[in-house]
């Protein structure tokens, strides 16, 4: 059974639910672009009904909301300047010397940590499978799975919007974005398989008990 006293505080869990909301309230007032916007914060509009639903019959551990709640933040800034033009993409393209805004990357390989560990959860709490390197391996194709989907979204956009989905795609020019984004979203998933693992599973044997 799920112990309670082992999930994250309810007045934490509120505090991050509403700096969310009022992130995007912020980010929705006035972005660069309305629809690169909303395709942005898609993802959060959708999970964050989901996360409250279930938090009673199926609270998630303290490692996984934390993740989450910073990856809908790195979308809400995405979506507010359009990832090729956030602030925080410029000053790593200045330290690290690369040709384009980077922010992007930083928000495939969230897709690849976060949809990973979500998956291992989900997997590990349902004994959907045996043994850790299967749990592992089936969670990072999991990351992989919505990747590709996320990149098949966006060439949807390309097709339905032409010039218009310029914003939301974020290529900036590079051919090869497609494939550095999932291969970004492959370390992400990665990371969170190699190194996040034993944190994990501590918090895991607390929240569900036997």
């Amino acid at each position: 059974m799920v112990d309670q006293k082992d999930s994250p505080d309810l007045w934490v869990l509120k505090g991050a639910l509403m700096a969310i909301l009022i992130a995007l309230l912020v980010s929705g007032i006035q972005p660069y672009d309305r629809a690169t916007w909303l395709m942005e914060v898609a993802p959060v509009l959708i999970a964050l009904p989901v996360l409250v639903a279930t938090r009673e019959r199926y609270p998630l551990t303290s490692l996984l909301y934390a993740l989450i709640f910073v990856h809908a933040l790195i979308l809400i800034l995405g979506g507010a300047y359009t990832y090729a033009r956030v602030p925080l993409g410029f000053w790593l393209q200045d330290l690290l010397g690369t040709e384009r805004n980077p922010y992007d990357k930083i928000g495939h390989f969230a897709q690849g940590l976060i949809p990973a560990l979500v998956a291992r959860e989900i997997l590990l709490r349902g004994a959907y499978a045996q043994g850790r390197r299967m749990v592992g391996f089936l969670a990072i194709c999991v990351a992989m799975a919505i990747s590709a989907w996320y990149e098949l979204i966006e060439w949807a956009a390309a097709l339905f919007m032409g010039q218009g989905a310029d914003e939301f795609l974020g290529t900036q020019g590079d051919e090869w974005d497609t494939q550095s984004d999932m291969f970004m979203a492959f370390l992400g998933a990665a990371v969170a398989i190699m190194l996040l693992s034993r944190l994990h599973d501590r918090q895991l044997a607390r929240l569900v008990r036997p």
